[in-house]
């Protein structure tokens, strides 16, 4: 049955509480850190195997477009920007804990840029921010958010970045003259595991996934973009890695108990962005923090009744699949993109 009682993250933004990543408090120490290990986590999955459904029809399967410029390895000058480029102050694409993103354009060639001005006085913010210049320079990728430049000075670091316009995937979620389809969360879901599948094959994990960190290419479109790379960290097997960061609501339960994280980190994540891209419901969400991350760590979660009339038998195994409590039982992002929610139908469109 469903519970009465529970908010729907949309309501929740609607009335203005939209959360930053932040340190996870309960079960967990106060410091990143890493722990030596001799063993290797094993990665295998369990692969999907479902009846297809020939009811469901084709998908906009277009190809989303690359950045507009090859793939740059970047490091950061100490210069000012505005030696190079006209940052448009007025015109704010987005902001958070690390400051705001401004249009920008090249002087040089006139291209369509956005600048990233992330607020770095000590020595170990600026640490922080050139690890995701480093890891940006390992992804190249369509569906990955592209590094085009960047500038270092004595109070913050300007990551100068491909520009898209269509604004967060999180706002078509909350617009409410956009009726998002099982079909258009196919498209989204497929494109957000094609970016991590490749993350994955780098070895870096994105740790920080949700709908406000993608980025629709543009109003019209399916075509996404997955940013914000500021938590993302390489994964080495020898060197067990546990974080104790990100949005209360998306962590997977390895994360709120600080235990070891991997591949399968994100792929929970990805599992509770397609449970909201369906229902409009956030499958975790409490009325405060602890009762988010207790639910998580209970796997407390079920398909709301009324939300999920419609949807199929197939996009519910999928999350099934992906929302498991040991992490070595999710699927990959490989076998993501051949289940049959996902492969069968991008086999049609293709037809």
């Amino acid at each position: 049955m469903k519970d009465d009682n529970k908010e729907s993250r949309v309501d929740k933004e609607n009335a203005g509480d939209k959360q930053e990543p932040e340190a996870v408090k309960p079960n967990a120490p106060q410091e990143l850190e890493s722990a030596d290990s001799t063993g290797t986590e094993s990665e295998t999955h369990a692969e999907a195997s479902i009846e297809d459904d020939d009811s469901v029809a084709v998908i906009d399967d277009s190809q989303t477009l690359p950045a507009p410029f090859d793939h740059r390895i970047v490091s950061a000058k100490r210069a000012g920007i505005s030696s190079y480029y006209y940052v448009n102050k007025k015109d704010v694409l987005g902001q958070g804990r690390f400051g705001q993103v401004h249009k920008c354009e090249e002087k040089a060639t006139g291209l369509q840029l956005a600048a990233k001005i992330i607020k770095a006085r000590g020595s170990k913010e600026k640490d922080e921010v050139k690890n995701e210049i480093n890891v940006m320079n390992q992804l190249n990728h369509v569906n990955l958010i592209q590094l085009y430049d960047a500038f270092e000075s004595k109070n913050d670091i300007v990551l100068v970045m491909e520009y898209v316009e269509g604004g967060e995937l999180f706002d078509r979620i909350l617009d409410e003259n956009c009726n998002l389809t099982e079909l258009d969360t196919i498209s989204f879901i497929k494109q957000i595991c094609e970016g991590i599948q490749h993350m994955h094959q780098m070895y870096i994990l994105h740790l920080d996934l949700k709908p406000e960190n993608i980025l629709c290419v543009n109003r019209a479109t399916y075509q996404i973009k997955i940013i914000d790379f500021g938590l993302a960290r390489r994964y080495q097997p020898r060197e067990k890695l546990k974080v104790n960061f990100g949005t209360p609501e998306f962590l997977a339960p390895e994360v709120v108990n600080y235990d070891f994280v991997s591949f399968p980190t994100d792929m929970w994540s990805v599992g509770v962005i397609a449970y909201m891209l369906l229902s409009g419901l956030s499958p975790f969400l409490g009325d405060d923090d602890n009762e988010t991350l207790n639910n998580i760590l209970a796997c407390n979660w079920e398909f709301e009744e009324e939300e999920f009339q419609e949807v199929s038998e197939d996009a519910k195994d999928f999350i099934s699949k992906l929302l498991i409590k040991e992490k070595w039982r999710r699927l990959t992002a490989a076998q993501s993109l051949k289940h049959p929610w996902i492969n069968d139908l991008s086999e049609r469109a293709a037809k």
